[in-house]
């Protein structure tokens, strides 16, 4: 008979069996097909400029991204292009109440549903583990939901982030008063969950300190050194060697309470007393406190998972916000967040340059959050946004919105506001054939032009020739030959140019040509394409 550490076969096998019966901690759920992901076992996703709804409004500025499509086929792109490379995420998912808020496989999902959970995990499921990859090890997420999936969402992050990186549960005050019209109780938050990357590596900054926290300080005896607050001098415990007399500046003697004592040593105190941070009063005789000045308390505040409306804004707040673009917003958009909200969340970020991403953009917000908050502190944080076209949402709302904060524009009262300025470039979501044909292959390629540009942040057209173009920004050329007998003309056009080169060449195998190229080896970096986008492909959609 064999046996394994003492134990019998036998008696492994029943092991075995009772552990299958077992319960399984955390989330379980039934799987169900999703016909965006079962298209890509046959389409490639590409992405193509839609070059008539570019926006430019600074020649030195970075693009910010749009792109068209399902989310899942823009974050299969996104693995390629920007992988890595994103410090921030926000998300504000259909939160699955069952009023038609959440399409699976073009029919809404309805409370009646039998599987209604379970389509939903399994959407944001694909959705998260493609999103992962994307963030830096620094990076952050942060997902809107409430409580129809809350518990749901908390778990599969856990499993998704791992929950050692679970940085906290926020909650936003989304209502500024309560409805007296709830059945019970008037629900007026959500949720936001936060995890990071690398919870070693994220590194919060201090929110700004708000005009509430500052009103505290006075100034009531003229101290030249600005207003303060009245801060304790006694602890509630007794202390023997609390106790010591202080002289106020009218003789008056004071002593710790009974029952209390001093909380600083008597040469601390005394310190105090000399350099006029103790106050008596307005008449110099009351019980003393401490002077706080404001100029020596920490210039900024630790972040709460209390975000409150007057904070961070709220439901009505968002709506007016549309509203001012669109009148008709409520059928444009129900359910936007509020600037003032996504502008709180970055702000936590010690980063005035990151890379933000939205993979479920809805009206926009997030754009205009970021070009706010880059205007308010000189910031050049840049953004991608991902939506698809579901009632015209992305053409006919989140595109010109963009277009309006950045160009300008007249609100609802006829009133004009000044644009912030920035730039932004319009991709839409296609496919090719994912049978790797030598066809196939060429069609990828002619098609990625877009992708190599987004990867490598390189818009400027230099030379648009049909078998090789050039693409520049302000470091460094992006250059892409398609026919392999044009490679010396390449080399020649490029020759001309100062500056490094990422050179990507057609290459029905992994060939990246590198003999062809020896005399310039310094100035360029090859890749074979299509390969290095199929490399990635073959990995998310295996």
């Amino acid at each position: 008979m064999s046996r394994y550490n003492g134990w019998s076969r036998e008696k492994l096998i029943a092991e075995i069996k009772r552990l299958k019966k077992g319960k399984k901690f955390g989330l379980v759920w039934e799987d169900k097909i999703e016909d965006v992901a079962e298209l890509c076992k046959t389409k490639l996703p590409v992405l193509v400029e839609v070059e008539d709804k570019e926006i430019s409004s600074d020649s030195h500025g970075s693009a910010n991204i749009l792109i068209e499509g399902d989310n899942y086929h823009a974050l299969s792109v996104l693995n390629y292009t920007h992988k890595e490379k994103i410090d921030f995420i926000y998300i504000d998912p259909p939160y699955n109440t069952g009023n038609n808020d959440f399409i699976y496989n073009d029919k809404f999902v309805d409370a009646e549903d039998p599987y209604r959970h379970s389509k939903w995990i399994a959407f944001m499921e694909k959705r998260l583990r493609l999103a992962r990859p994307l963030l830096k090890k620094d990076a952050v997420i942060f997902i809107s939901i409430d409580d129809n999936e809350q518990s749901q969402l908390k778990l599969l992050c856990d499993e998704v982030f791992n929950e050692k990186n679970f940085v906290s549960t926020i909650i936003w005050q989304r209502a500024y008063s309560p409805k007296n019209q709830s059945k019970r109780i008037s629900v007026d938050h959500e949720y936001i969950l936060a995890y990071a990357k690398n919870i070693e590596f994220l590194d919060f900054k201090l929110l700004p300190r708000t005009e509430k926290m500052n009103a505290r300080y006075k100034n009531p005896d003229k101290d030249p050194r600005g207003n303060w607050k009245s801060g304790d001098l006694v602890a509630n415990e007794e202390r023997r060697n609390g106790h010591y007399i202080i002289t106020g500046p009218h003789g008056n003697k004071f002593d710790a309470p009974p029952g209390k004592h001093w909380s600083f040593g008597k040469e601390t105190m005394m310190g105090f007393l000399k350099d006029n941070r103790l106050y008596f009063g307005k008449d110099g005789k009351a019980f003393p406190s401490l002077k706080q000045f404001l100029n020596e308390v920490q210039q900024g505040r630790k972040a709460s998972t209390l975000f409150f409306h007057d904070q961070a804004g709220h439901n009505d707040e968002a709506k007016k916000e549309l509203k001012d673009f669109f009148e008709q917003s409520d059928d444009l958009f129900s359910t936007p967040k509020p600037t003032r909200l996504i502008k709180q969340l970055m702000r936590l970020l010690n980063k005035d340059d990151a890379i933000i991403l939205d993979f479920m953009a809805g009206s926009g917000t997030t754009a205009q959050a970021v070009l706010d908050l880059n205007k308010e502190d000189r910031g050049n944080r840049q953004f991608i946004l991902c939506t698809n076209n579901e009632n015209n949402i992305c053409s006919n709302v989140c595109h010109p919105r963009i277009k309006k904060v950045i160009v300008g524009y007249k609100d609802i009262k006829g009133e004009k506001v000044e644009g912030f300025g920035g730039n932004l470039k319009y991709f839409r979501t296609d496919f090719v054939d994912a049978d790797p044909t030598d066809k196939n292959k060429k069609k990828l390629t002619k098609m990625a032009t877009g992708m190599l540009c987004l990867k490598e942040g390189t818009f400027e057209k230099i030379i648009n020739k049909k078998a090789f173009k050039i693409y520049k920004n302000t470091n460094h050329y992006t250059g892409i030959v398609f026919d392999q007998m044009a490679i010396s003309d390449f080399k020649e056009a490029s020759a001309k140019m100062k500056g490094k080169f990422n050179v990507y060449v057609f290459s029905l195998g992994d060939d990246s040509f590198e003999e062809e190229f020896d005399d310039i080896k310094q100035k360029v970096k090859l890749s074979p394409i299509p390969e290095v986008i199929l490399r990635v492909y073959r990995r998310i959609f295996k």
